[in-house]
């Protein structure tokens, strides 16, 4: 769910809140805690998918009256972080500022891969990162491949069990090859692995695929080129990299609502606790929702690959900015989470218990074949350098974009962003130094929009055609260093051709987007008509789909119109009303490609 949310506790007094919805990130400072006066503070940082619920049993923990040995209580905050913001952050030196949440004593990301790649950066800082106490689980949920009840149906599910094997090849031929070729191209949900647990989940996976092994995967094999072509084939299917796998269940959700289930995506790569949240009315993980919001028309069903799937174990792990007695308030906290009552908590809301086992609930749910760990065909995790030659080999062999970056230059943006910038200049900062986070064969270029000034007839300007970044990067450097702004904001009409522009130009073997950023909204005349803007951009209606990403840059853009184009694209809205935050929104926008 994006990157950080800092979470009140119930009964707490909340003095501060922003929302920043594009990064999911929600900071909050509270004052809870049953009123003893504790003297002791532990501050736990949680995976996204499980912070709500980890607020809600500290604040339990916190009224429970428990005592410490030595006499003293304890108060347990929560906040959460997508487990690789998270993990980026412990090894830069956890900054509450810049990463949005107090720094933890205690971190819960969703897999001991994280703890992995952790280890691997404090041993090359030579730091220490982590204890060397063993973590514990505190609950599980394996990678799935969630799909339309229908659509794994038509595979031969459940008699028939279904792998990364099969993904490859309807990516290369399509549903026709199942018998349905109403249903056109296979494609694939998939996060960025180096933010999200289950797209590094998938990643390793569909390594460990094309080996068949199920363990001891080696280096060596990583850099098979049979190894890479299986790799690359199955990326080839991607619509786009999220940040968050709840981005794209929220599309499905839309689509589901729109009588569409089937038009959007085939597939998506998540942990399965988020298809049993999904099925319960919550596509986008809150667990407060589950049972009060809609129930999909088509269910989504979990494919465990039979080629090879990983359980997350979402680890408990005392970190050592941990006091004496802050490690003493960690292993009373944990024990608390692993008493039976809170198990079954975890459980109700989508999880495995901490053994990965099933209860009857998520097994219907999600139409498993069985309620036990033995059922999944588990792989083991990789070892250090592996998991590290992974996420390169990744880097090389992901599906490559064309983005259109379309940047407001009205007059608004002379405004100043703080820091003693104006927003422009903040932007175009945000803009040159996400250049690099671009892989050298995508192919990027640039817009700028305001109204009609003179010597211009269209409220934009081409600036930079798209192209290569290996070959376009100083002239995209210099044309966004040499913007300026004047005018007003034509935000349709600019929207409209942008997108236009680019589905004349699409590339079929590219995630093809426009990426808008404004600080405003619309204020041209000549096109002011939102619901025709929203219909021509309706991927539902188009045969062939470009996704419009928006970011609202300043507390005077219209974000919920922002939303609205974005939504109707099957893309996502990032939200940088405070414009402290637009170097890490626009990295967040980044991770689709």
């Amino acid at each position: 769910m994006g990157s950080v949310r800092r979470l009140p506790l119930v009964v707490a007094v909340v003095v501060g809140l922003v929302l920043l919805a594009g990064l999911g990130v929600v900071v909050s400072v509270s004052l809870g805690g049953s009123g003893r006066g504790c003297e002791v503070r532990l501050e736990v940082n949680s995976s996204t998918e499980k912070g709500d619920l980890l607020a809600e049993l500290a604040d339990e923990y916190n009224d429970s009256g428990r005592d410490l040995p030595d006499g003293e209580c304890a108060r347990v905050e929560v906040s959460e972080t997508s487990s690789g913001v998270a993990k980026d952050a412990l090894a830069q030196g956890w900054d509450e500022r810049r990463d949005g949440a107090p720094e933890p004593q205690v971190w819960t990301p969703s897999s001991s891969l994280w703890l992995t790649l952790l280890q691997r950066d404090a041993t090359a800082a030579d730091r220490a990162l982590l204890t060397d106490e063993e973590p514990r689980s505190l609950a599980t949920s394996p990678l799935a491949i969630a799909m339309p009840r229908p659509m794994a149906e038509a595979l031969g599910w459940p008699e028939k069990r279904i792998g990364w094997r099969d993904v490859l090849s309807l990516t290369k031929k399509g549903w026709a090859s199942a018998g349905r070729p109403e249903w056109g191209r296979f494609s694939l949900g998939k996060d960025n692995p180096h933010t999200s647990t289950s797209g590094l989940g998938a990643t390793v996976a569909s390594f460990y695929a094309a080996t068949g092994r199920s363990g001891d995967l080696t280096v060596k094999e990583v850099k098979d080129p049979k190894t890479r072509r299986f790799v690359a084939g199955v990326e080839a299917g991607v619509l786009h990299y999220a940040s968050d796998a709840t981005a794209y269940m929220a599309n499905l959700a839309e689509a589901d609502a729109d009588g569409q289930a089937l038009s959007y995506a085939s597939a998506v790569a998540v942990q399965e606790q988020l298809i049993h949240l999904y099925n319960q009315g919550s596509p986008t993980g809150e667990t407060d929702r589950l049972g009060k919001g809609k129930k999909p028309r088509v269910p989504l069903v979990a494919v465990h690959p039979a080629d090879g799937t990983l359980m997350f174990d979402h680890p408990f792990v005392v970190l050592p900015s941990a006091s004496a007695q802050q490690r003493a308030a960690a292993a009373d906290f944990r024990a608390f989470l692993l008493e039976d009552a809170r198990q079954k908590r975890f459980q109700q809301t989508g999880f495995r218990d901490h053994e990965g086992n099933a209860d009857s609930a998520l097994a219907r749910s999600v139409s498993l074949s069985g309620q036990s760990k033995r059922n999944l065909s588990l792989i083991d995790s990789p070892a250090p350098e592996v998991l590290a030659a992974v996420l390169d080999s990744w880097d090389e062999l992901r599906k490559k974009a064309r983005v259109l970056l379309v940047m407001d230059v009205s007059g608004s943006m002379n405004q100043a962003a703080g820091g003693g910038r104006s927003r422009l200049e903040a932007a175009k900062k945000a803009a040159v130094d996400t250049l690099g986070l671009y892989h050298p064969d995508d192919e990027v270029g640039l817009w700028a929009f305001s109204t009609e000034t003179e010597g211009q007839s269209e409220p934009y300007r081409q600036i930079v055609p798209p192209g290569r970044v290996r070959d376009n990067e100083q002239r995209l450097t210099e044309a966004i260093d040499g913007l300026s702004a004047e005018g007003g904001t034509a935000l349709y009409a600019t929207v409209r051709a942008a997108h236009q522009k680019m589905l004349a130009d699409l590339d079929a073997d590219r995630i093809n987007a426009v990426v808008v950023l404004t600080d405003g909204r619309n204020e041209y005349p000549p096109d002011n008509d939102l619901d025709a803007l929203l219909r021509d951009l309706d991927a539902g209606r188009l045969e062939r789909s470009v996704r419009v990403f928006t970011v609202a840059f300043s507390g005077q853009a219209d974000f919920g119109t922002l939303t609205k184009i974005a939504t109707a694209t099957e893309a996502t809205s990032y939200d940088a009303r405070d414009p402290a935050v637009i170097d890490k929104v626009m990295v967040s926008v980044i991770s689709n490609f």
